[in-house]
């Protein structure tokens, strides 16, 4: 499973890395990003959770 972040449309929030910081933090320009190539098989749920709470839909995870 592979977590991405569409930095056109995030608008910073940081709910993501609030729901799982495992696989989300906030860049240097105030947007997020995925911090792993592959989502552990522990944070599945948790990346998913904030791709659907995403105010956005800025976040892909599949």
């Amino acid at each position: 499973m592979k977590a991405e972040v569409d930095k056109d449309t995030c608008i910073g929030c940081g709910l993501c890395p609030s729901i799982c910081s495992e696989v989300f933090e906030m860049d240097d320009d105030g947007k997020a990003k995925a911090i792993v190539d592959k989502v552990p098989e522990d944070n599945e749920s948790q990346a998913k959770e904030a791709e659907e709470n995403c105010p956005v839909n800025a976040i892909s995870v599949s």
